[in-house]
């Protein structure tokens, strides 16, 4: 990964883009694609779409992510001036209570810092405590009392954790937000390379919102847009720690390469596809099986209008839903790579259809 796509990786995992609040992460990368891209545009929900048109009649392809985070909402302000609280998304109860949070006001312009509330110790019955819902947790800003509080943020502010980019030893690096930041940031990059040495089929790099409460993002641009196949790239269970036994996800392993998932939503020929285009390239790949469905914006793309080919590409990541996810970079430069050969390899007898 060279410098400028470092710094692009470490500006989307910087900016806060909770799911219904994503202006500043899409602007953002529609700020990197914008200068390789022939076409660029947005639709009423933010959702951002890049193109580079093919050099023949080639297939139209869509390498998509999510721009949205998981995060927090301010639901009230007590009388003594704290912020309840209550999730956007899939937010964990369990590592949420003594963290510091940024709890973004003035649609975005203003930011109050603030911290999860946590009784000491101290002053806890040992033996017998258990995770508190979100709701009964609360957000203290420092103010006195609720005047102060609601002169600061207002309901429906979005709340998330403030934890940045750290990296750790050799390619791995950590942070909130990596769910799904590095599967736009791929898609971007992606997009970069194909300009650089154009393919027949014309190329779309997708940024979605709302994933993380219900693909909606997704049935929005899916249906606008209608490609010709969607490459999905999201995060994936990296089931290679002490603390996931492999009794519900399949082996993957950080560093490993990028994902394929197979059944349901993915298409068997775009699944072909990709691992025949890994095999023939040096690309490692591992696979995951999707018996019911994948969890991610490949979910809504397939059923799109007609029905549109789809397949979900996992990036492995550590802790998922967490201030502290884990991913190692060489699996984004290999997920970046795979889109670029799968792109050169199709042209224009390609229809994806299924033979019966």
């Amino acid at each position: 990964m060279d410098d400028a796509a470092r710094t692009f990786l470490d500006d989307l995992l910087s900016t806060h883009s909770p799911s219904g609040f994503e202006s500043r992460g899409q602007r953002v990368w529609l700020d990197a694609v914008t200068p390789v891209a022939d076409s660029v545009w947005t639709d009423a929900y933010g959702n951002a779409v890049a193109a580079v048109e093919g050099t023949g009649d080639g297939p139209r392809l869509a390498f998509t992510g999510h721009v949205d985070e998981i995060g927090f909402i301010v639901r009230d302000v007590t009388d003594d001036g704290f912020l309840r609280i209550g999730p956007i998304g899939g937010a964990d109860r369990t590592v949420s209570k003594g963290q510091h949070v940024t709890v973004h006001a003035d649609g975005g312009d203003r930011t109050v810092p603030g911290v999860v509330g946590q009784a000491a110790i101290h002053l806890r019955d040992q033996g017998s405590e258990e995770y508190e819902d979100l709701e009964a947790q609360f957000v203290d800003v420092g103010a006195d009392g609720e005047a102060e509080a609601r002169s600061l943020v207002e309901v429906g502010d979005p709340v998330t954790f403030s934890s940045g980019v750290r990296d750790l030893h050799g390619t791995r690096l950590a942070g909130r937000g990596i769910d799904n930041r590095v599967g736009v940031w791929v898609a971007a990059e992606a997009l970069r390379r194909v300009a650089e040495s154009p393919v027949e089929a014309t190329v779309y790099a997708v940024s979605t919102v709302q994933e993380e409460v219900g693909l909606q993002g997704a049935r929005m641009v899916g249906y606008d847009l209608d490609p010709d196949a969607v490459v999905a790239l999201d995060v994936t269970h990296a089931t290679d720690t002490p603390a996931v036994s492999g009794q519900h996800e399949g082996p993957v392993a950080l560093g490993g390469g990028p994902v394929i998932s197979r059944g349901s939503t993915n298409h068997p020929v775009l699944v072909d596809l990709l691992r025949e285009t890994a095999a023939a390239t040096g690309v490692d790949v591992q696979l995951q099986a999707t018996g019911s469905r994948t969890g991610t914006d490949a979910d809504a793309f397939y059923t799109s209008r007609a029905g549109v080919p789809s397949v979900n590409v996992g990036i492995p990541n550590r802790y998922m839903h967490t201030p502290v996810e884990v991913v190692d970079t060489d699996d984004l430069d290999a997920a970046v790579t795979l889109l670029i050969e799968v792109a050169a390899a199709v042209g224009t007898d390609d229809d994806f259809a299924v033979e019966l």
